[in-house]
C-alpha cells in the first residue's frame, strides 16, 4: 500500500534538490549571506546528491563549507564570446580587456594582502602589478592618473562586492573615483580561494594562443579508452545544454552527433528531472526551456527602444536568407525611425546613431543563439524562425463588415 506522506515528503525533497541546483546553475558561486541564502542552505543540505549529479552527468566538481558553495564550472565551448562578465550596474556594460587584467591583478593582490583593505591601498598594488615588463609589452597600461581608470578598478570592485569575495565596511567607490574619499573592505578569503576554477594553475600553462591556453586550462584527463571518450562527448553535450540557448547539431563534431543521436532521450531526461528545464528538439537542434523563465544571464528584450528595436530587427533577420551586412540593418533601423520614431527616445532618432543599436541588438541576438557573425555579415540561425512575422490577415467578421455582410 502506497503511503501518502512518503510521497509528499519524497515530492519535496526533489523539488528542494532541483531549487538548490538551479540556483548553482544560475550563481556558481552561492554564499551564506548572500541574496540566495535560502538556496545556500538547500545545498548544504543535499551537497551529496548535487555533488553526485554534477561530477557524473557533467563532470564539474561541488566545494561547500559553512560560507561558500562552489560550483567549478567548465563551459562546453571555448569559442562562445557572447557573455562577457558585466559591470554590476544598471547599464551592466561588458567588461573591457583592461578590466579583465585589472580583475586578474586585483584578485591576486587580495590572495597576498590582509583580511582589511582599503580601496586606495589596493589600488597601489595593483598599480605596481601593472608595471610587470610583459604587461607592458602586451599594450596594457594603467595609472590611475584618469577617472576612467579608476572608473575601471571601482567596476572590478563592485564585481568582487556582489560576488561576496569582498563587503564593504565604510566608505563608497564613487568618492574615490571622484579623489574625495577612500572605502574598507573586508576580505573573505574562503570565498576568494573559491574563484579559480581551471583544471590547472594559470602559471603552470605554457601555450602561448589564447585558444590554446584556454583549451589548457580546462583540458580533462588523457582520454585513452572508449569510456572515457564516451564520457567527455557525454559531459560536453550536457554542459552545452545547460548553458547554451541551443544546442544546434551543425555546431557538433561527427562522434558527438552520433551520440546525441543514440543517447538524446536519456541525457535530456537526465537534464529535465534534475532541473526543470523540458527539450524542445528541432530538425536542426535542441533547446532546454524554463517554464519558470528564470534559469537565464540574458533573455529577449521587450521593453524600452533598444528593445523595440531589437525585435523589429529579429523580424527582418528572419524573413532573409543568407548573409545580411551591417549596412543594410543600418538602413532598415532609419525606415523603422519614420515608422515608429515617435515611440522611442529622442536620441534614438538621431541622424547617424543607427550603428550603435544594430550593434546592441546583434549582440544580444548572438548571445541567444539567434544569429551567427560572419566575416561578411550576420546569419540568421534556425532558431531566430519563431521572430519571423507573416503577413496581416483579416478575420471573418472583418472581411464580412468589409464587404457588406453580417458579422
Amino acid at each position: 500500500m502506497a503511503d501518502p506522506l512518503g510521497e509528499v515528503l519524497e515530492g519535496q525533497r526533489a523539488a528542494d534538490i532541483r531549487k538548490a541546483a538551479r540556483a548553482l546553475l544560475k550563481e556558481p558561486l552561492l554564499t551564506d549571506g548572500g541574496p540566495y541564502a535560502d538556496e545556500f542552505r538547500l545545498v548544504r543540505r543535499y551537497e551529496a546528491e548535487l555533488r553526485e549529479w554534477f561530477d557524473r552527468n557533467v563532470g564539474w566538481s561541488l566545494r561547500v563549507d559553512a560560507e561558500v558553495a562552489r560550483l567549478r564550472k567548465s563551459p562546453g565551448s571555448l569559442a562562445d564570446a557572447s557573455h562577457p562578465a558585466r559591470e554590476p550596474s544598471r547599464a551592466a556594460l561588458p567588461f573591457t580587456r583592461r578590466r579583465y587584467v585589472l580583475f586578474c591583478l586585483t584578485l591576486a593582490s587580495l590572495e597576498r594582502g590582509e583580511t582589511q583593505v582599503a580601496l586606495g591601498r589596493l589600488a597601489e598594488q595593483v598599480l605596481v602589478a601593472a608595471a610587470d615588463p610583459c604587461l607592458v609589452e602586451a599594450g596594457v597600461t594603467f595609472t590611475l592618473d584618469r577617472r576612467d581608470e579608476r572608473l575601471d578598478l571601482a567596476a572590478v570592485v563592485r564585481l568582487l562586492l556582489r560576488l561576496g569575495v569582498l563587503h564593504r565596511v565604510a566608505g563608497d567607490e564613487e568618492a574615490y573615483v571622484n579623489g574625495a574619499g577612500d572605502v574598507l573592505y573586508d576580505v573573505r578569503r574562503r570565498v576568494l580561494a573559491g574563484l579559480l576554477t581551471s583544471r590547472r594553475g594559470p602559471s603552470m600553462v605554457t601555450d602561448a594562443g589564447l585558444e590554446d591556453r584556454l583549451t589548457e586550462l580546462t583540458a580533462d584527463s588523457a582520454l585513452d579508452s572508449d569510456e572515457l571518450r564516451f564520457r567527455a562527448i557525454r559531459w560536453k553535450l550536457t554542459r552545452r545544454l545547460l548553458d547554451d540557448p541551443v544546442l544546434y547539431y551543425d555546431e557538433l563534431a561527427d562522434d558527438e552527433l552520433a551520440y546525441l543521436t543514440r543517447q538524446r532521450g536519456f541525457i535530456t531526461a537526465r537534464v529535465t528531472e534534475f532541473t526543470g528545464l523540458v527539450p524542445e528538439v528541432r530538425a536542426e537542434g535542441i533547446a532546454m526551456v524554463d517554464p519558470l523563465d528564470d534559469l537565464t544571464d540574458i533573455r529577449m528584450p521587450e521593453q524600452g527602444t533598444r528593445g523595440h528595436i531589437t525585435l523589429l530587427l529579429a523580424g527582418h533577420l528572419a524573413g532573409r536568407h543568407g548573409v545580411v551586412g551591417p549596412e543594410e540593418l543600418e538602413l532598415r533601423v532609419r525606415e523603422l525611425a519614420g515608422e515608429y520614431g515617435g515611440f522611442w527616445t529622442k536620441a534614438a532618432r538621431e541622424p547617424g546613431v543607427e550603428s550603435e543599436f544594430v550593434e546592441w541588438a546583434v549582440e544580444r541576438l548572438a548571445a541567444l543563439g539567434l544569429v551567427a557573425r560572419t566575416a561578411e555579415g550576420i546569419r540568421a540561425r534556425p532558431a531566430l524562425a519563431r521572430y519571423a512575422v507573416g503577413a496581416p490577415r483579416l478575420r471573418g467578421s472583418d472581411v464580412g463588415d468589409r464587404e457588406g455582410g453580417q458579422p
